[in-house]
């Protein structure tokens, strides 16, 4: 008798539905999105993460709902980075790797995590990490056991052996024992590790296309994969349901991997005409990150960098200034990412300052942080704008970033997949 009560109970249990979780939000103004006006005082229903509705005027909410007051506050969209290092702080210790466990490496990512979500980045694409650190982040901002944004994550980036993405600077013997295990040489074997990558857990395929700024070498910044190599990539990820994004500075680099497959060029810096065709016939986004370039050169002539990378950020400075300037007039496809982890976090809105210096409008910018950004996940269904149904990546900011983006550099309040974060 007493069996047959408990499976009474555990009957009632289960079919008993979990209370809902509610916040209503009164908005003294609300943004939808970059293509539409502010809308008024409104009122914003966010059930189990999701948003339900957007009404005008104040209503009340149900009963059990929590109730937030933003009545002095603009609304508007989550943003997104494309481009950040949430694993990584600012500096030139590049030997750091041989001397810090990659435990640590999840430690510095909650920190920066909770620092970008605060700064109303609710979406970030995590750039290239360690083998698992990202992953564990991840899960962690997922499940509500960290504050931060949703992270899309690569992992480990490819690259060809002793390029940028591989270990360099050490003896030989240490740069095999930091090995990552993402190089490879010839269109089979990338292949095989873009494979790899997706079976261990990657969103997306990070690759570094040509050389780079902060790597120890001073070799220069064109194409490192060969043709049929980045063509591999390309096509093993898109078959596995992946998009690819490539570390890119040199114009023949940028070209090759545009022509490839490559869905986005990440930097940019030396992009030409040709360069710039070649990413418009092929849907290729480009993703500036200038606030990358800014950091680098505020740590010049500090002994922060290595001579070597010090040379390479005084040939890049001046180039950085126009180049994003350069594409919006070729007409190449725009979205927002940063770079963050090469300077502080939490400043990733700065970039929008940056943007409107090359000669992108306010809108544009914000589209390019919002809907544009969204497309570029594929998951412009679910974020980049505020409708029922999406996800309740929300923030609050004073005046309309529509017509001044650098309301975005003072965040009020975030609310990430329906959770305050604060």
């Amino acid at each position: 008798m007493r069996t047959a009560a408990l499976l009474a109970l555990a009957g009632a249990l289960v079919a008993t539905p979990a209370l809902a979780d509610t916040t209503v939000i009164h908005a003294g103004a609300v943004i939808v999105d970059a293509d539409s006006a502010p809308r008024g005082s409104s009122t914003i229903t966010v059930t189990d993460g999701r948003i339900v509705s957007i009404n005008d005027g104040f209503a009340p909410g149900p009963a059990d709902a929590k109730t937030v007051d933003l009545k002095t506050k603009t609304i508007a969209p989550g943003m997104i980075d494309l481009h950040v290092h949430l694993t990584g702080d600012p500096g030139g210790d590049f030997w750091k790797g041989a001397v810090e466990p990659d435990e640590w490496d999840v430690v510095v990512g909650a920190k920066n995590a909770r620092l970008t979500a605060l700064a109303g980045f609710t979406t970030v694409r995590e750039a290239g990490s360690g083998p698992a650190s990202a992953f564990s982040l991840r899960r962690g901002t997922a499940e509500g056991f960290i504050d931060g944004p949703r992270i899309i994550a690569a992992g480990p980036s490819l690259a060809i052996v002793g390029g940028h993405g591989d270990v360099s600077g050490f003896r030989p013997e240490v740069n095999e024992l930091l090995d990552s295990g993402f190089t490879c040489t010839g269109a089979v074997e990338c292949a095989e590790k873009v494979r790899l990558a997706s079976q261990n857990g990657a969103d997306i395929i990070k690759i570094t296309a040509t050389g780079g700024v902060l790597s120890q070498q001073g070799r220069g910044l064109e194409a490192h994969f060969t043709d049929p190599e980045m063509k591999s990539i390309a096509d093993t990820a898109h078959s596995l349901g992946l998009k690819v994004m490539a570390h890119a500075h040199g114009a023949r680099g940028i070209e090759a991997a545009s022509r490839a497959g490559i869905d986005s060029i990440e930097h940019g810096t030396y992009l030409d005409e040709a360069a710039a065709r070649a990413m418009k016939a092929n849907g290729t986004v480009l993703v500036p990150t200038l606030m990358a370039f800014k950091g680098v050169t505020e740590r010049l002539g500090q002994g922060i960098y290595t001579p070597v990378v010090e040379a390479k950020i005084r040939d890049v400075a001046d180039t950085a200034r126009v180049f994003m300037g350069k594409a919006l007039r070729w007409g190449v496809p725009i979205a927002f990412g940063t770079d963050a982890g090469v300077f502080g976090h939490g400043r990733n809105a700065g970039e929008f300052a940056l943007m409107v210096e090359q000669g992108m409008s306010h809108r544009d910018a914000f589209a390019a942080a919002t809907t544009n950004a969204a497309r570029v996940l594929g998951m412009e269904g679910q974020i980049g704008r505020l409708a029922p149904g999406y996800s309740a990546d929300l923030i609050a900011v004073d005046g309309n970033p529509l017509d001044d983006t650098a309301t975005l550099e003072n965040v009020g309040w975030v609310m990430v997949r329906g959770r305050i974060i604060d």
